[in-house]
């Protein structure tokens, strides 16, 4: 089941980054290790650790665009994240 809400945690964020900075936030994602993208059907398979990946993604928009970054990330996730405990929950999104 968590699987899941870390894939939909995954789609809701590179679409609210896509919403401010366009295709740069896909192409970003792209590069994220364990995570394989089809946009066209906005579905995302993540292999390896969740919390590593996303925590990952949130930094490569970070790295872009500093913490305002981070806390659009955060919003994206808003109802989604009470899905998971405390201890699920990647670090970047805390």
């Amino acid at each position: 089941m968590n699987e899941q809400v870390y894939s939909s945690l995954v789609v809701s964020i590179i679409e609210h980054q896509e919403s401010i900075i366009g295709p740069i936030a896909v192409e970003r994602a792209s590069s994220v290790t364990g995570l394989s993208i089809d946009w066209p059907k906005k579905t995302v398979q993540i292999t390896g650790e969740p919390m590593k990946v996303i925590d990952d993604l949130v930094d490569q928009y970070k790295t872009l665009f500093g913490q305002i970054s981070v806390e659009v990330c955060k919003e994206a996730v808003g109802r989604l994240a009470q899905q998971l405990s405390p201890e699920q929950m990647p670090a970047s999104l805390r």
